[in-house]
């Protein structure tokens, strides 16, 4: 007799359809989804109600009926209870080998609604965390999604963290330290200004606790740098975590971008390991970062020789090389500082790199903001393909190209390049729009144009150290046009339909790694990736969707994530290690209500004091010569996001 369901799950009795029936008989499935309004985003099927996986990949698609025959004894049948399920979303630019290094030494403000709470949150991690550790939070929020409006003060960071180093990054602008972590990063009065970095003093000369990129985030990065590291058994327990955490939003692929502070191989072996052994929860297509100005050719040079893209396999698989190829071709993404110019010249040792990749089959995808920085890319890639060899057959794109010009956009598009957009302007639209103005935000980035043009665009968040790694955010960003402080940055008809937002989310991000045959659709003989949700990403209001939560992430017909009704059929991971981790205690992205469900409107009370009182002080005196001072225009107000609003 067979047993009753539990949690969404039917064991199912013996049938005579099984792995060793006759010929004649159909294939059993390892796992099969029914009663769900799947979407499956097949254009020759994009609607079914269940769908059955074997062996990881699809084994079938369509009704309860036409999937039924494939239900055998040993076969896992999951009710979706008539939720939406889609294909698992895929990431384009995630930071996730070293978001995960580090993730559980982290305290995330990601999803907070107010600074009362984050701070609350901070004074409870210094009560347990023990001495020469640090309390870091870094990235994955904004003073826009406080209901105050504001950031915190270094005086407020040693109010809840007397003897206790912290280290706050806002964005790619600032770092908010406390007093304690001044002392453990051992600035003083005398350490001087970093290259393209600024120690903000207090009258007296004394370091007052803020640091800015301006523009370059070196000063901030290398600061955090001196904080203490985990061990190996600690990055692989930590890793896990972070992973597990993706699945929690439907994730079940990203790209990984690489960046500062991650060498390979060093910083790979953790994810190389937990591939090995079969404990990866998400699938990583990564790439390789020369880390030192000066020896970006050598590191190449050393990579073409020993491994090639596409060395490895579903799992784990090296993508080609990036974000950065030299140092000098990088521009930098502070809003809140006027565009950097880079230096003349810098396109020879740029052209050498992109030959030397070209030349051995490698890929590559490039970090660029402005079109300022496309442009002179560009003309390196045309120098090159005028002599046959670019792109010879390689994957190349773009990230980022906030700016990009139509003109640019047609240059790419030419030589069969393509882009991945983030929604960092739903972090930094504000900071944007107050520099260059609300028409110039309204077309930043082009995705309409990149579109248009048929360029392979796929979409990510750049996570962990600017937006949070939640999908569901960056969604709601492409399909509203709105910032995560509820700012309109674009007009309705520069708004994507949802259907083709998860469509950048999903199979666009498998044409960036080659993967478009396998994954990002559910259709026969893909990757089972898939995600059940807990709302109807279809169907809900707008304003609900950056609340969307996965019930079941399933990867390769795995199970690596449940909650809901289905709690308990993921794999139990090791405990967080160390004990007063943060997120032990307070997990990752902070859930809350989803509008809707709480009848809650936008802004409130607390917003419109806090707001109040920053134009007070945009307004002062004391305000007006800071800005002077910066070069910037004393009449204009940035007053939430200024670090003269700190002091």
């Amino acid at each position: 007799m067979p047993s009753m369901p539990v949690s969404g799950v039917t064991p199912v009795p013996d049938e005579p359809n099984t792995p060793d029936a006759p010929p004649g008989t159909t294939h059993t499935a390892d796992l099969v989804l029914r009663n769900a309004k799947l979407y499956t985003g097949d254009p020759a099927r994009p609607a079914a109600s269940a769908l059955a996986v074997r062996d990881g990949r699809v084994l079938a698609v369509g009704d309860d009926r036409d999937v039924a025959r494939h239900v055998g004894p040993r076969t896992r049948v999951v009710d979706a209870l008539g939720r939406r399920a889609v294909p698992g979303l895929n990431d384009s630019h995630l930071h996730v080998i070293r978001g995960g290094l580090n993730y559980v030494l982290e305290l995330r403000w990601d999803g907070v609604p107010s600074l009362r709470q984050a701070l609350a949150m901070l004074r409870e991690q210094a009560g347990r965390t023990p001495k020469g550790q640090w309390i870091r939070v870094v990235g994955g929020w904004t003073a826009d999604q406080f209901a105050e409006r504001r950031l915190p003060t270094p005086a407020e960071l040693t109010a809840a963290a007397p003897d206790t180093p912290v280290f706050v990054l806002h964005l790619y602008q600032s770092a908010i330290l406390n007093r304690a972590a001044v002392r453990a990063a051992g600035i003083t009065r005398d350490t001087p200004d970093p290259r393209g970095g600024q120690i903000v003093r207090d009258r007296a000369g004394d370091p007052n606790g803020v640091l800015l990129a301006a523009p370059s985030a070196l000063i901030l990065y290398s600061t955090l740098a001196a904080a203490p590291t985990l061990d190996e058994a600690g990055r692989r327990v930590s890793t896990r975590h972070f992973l597990r955490e993706l699945n929690r939003f439907g994730l079940t692929s990203a790209i990984d971008a690489a960046g500062g502070f991650q060498n390979f191989p060093d910083d790979y072996a953790t994810v190389v390991d937990l591939a090995r052994s079969g404990e990866l929860s998400l699938r990583i297509a990564y790439h390789l970062f020369p880390q030192t100005a000066g020896q970006e050719l050598a590191d190449l040079r050393r990579w073409v020789e020993t491994v090639r893209p596409g060395d490895g396999d579903e799992w784990l698989r090296l993508n080609g090389a990036g974000e950065n190829l030299t140092w000098a071709a990088a521009d930098f993404e502070n809003f809140a500082e006027p565009r950097p110019e880079l230096a003349a010249g810098y396109e020879g040792e740029f052209e050498q790199a992109v030959r030397l990749l070209a030349e051995h089959g490698w890929g590559f995808r490039l970090h660029a903001t402005y079109d300022e920085t496309i442009r002179r890319d560009l003309a390196v890639f045309e120098k090159l393909a005028a002599e046959g060899l670019f792109p010879g057959g390689n994957r190349w794109f773009f990230d980022h190209a906030e700016t990009a010009s139509a003109e640019s956009l047609d240059r790419v598009a030419a030589l069969g390049g393509g882009v991945s957009v983030q929604n960092r302007m739903a972090f930094q639209g504000r900071v944007f729009a107050e520099r260059y103005g609300a028409e110039t935000a309204a077309r930043t980035p082009p995705v309409k144009e990149m579109l248009e043009r048929g360029l392979p665009v796929a979409a990510g968040t750049d996570a962990t150290r600017v937006s949070s790694y939640n999908p569901w955010v960056a969604l709601h960003w492409l399909v509203t046009g709105r910032t995560v402080g509820d700012l309109a940055l674009y007009p309705p008809d520069r708004l994507l339909s949802r259907e083709t937002a998860l469509a950048l989310y999903t199979r666009a991000g498998a044409r960036m790694t080659g993967e478009e045959a396998v994954k990002g659709v559910l259709k026969e003989g893909f990757l089972g990736d898939f995600a059940v949700l807990d709302q109807d990403y279809l169907t809900v209001p707008a304003e609900d969707i950056p609340h969307i939560e996965s019930v079941l992430t399933v990867v390769g017909g795995r199970i690596v994530y449940a909650a809901a009704e289905y709690e308990g059929l993921d794999e139990a991971l090791p405990p967080v290690r160390p004990e007063w981790s943060p997120a032990a205690h307070f997990g990752g992205y902070h859930a809350t209500p989803a509008p809707s469900r709480t009848g809650g409107g936008g802004g409130s009370a607390g917003a419109r004091q806090a707001g109040l009182l920053a134009e007070v002080v945009a307004a002062s005196e004391q305000h007006r010569r800071w800005r002077a001072a910066r070069g910037d225009a004393p009449e204009r107000s940035q007053a939430a996001f200024d670090p003269c609003f700190l002091l």
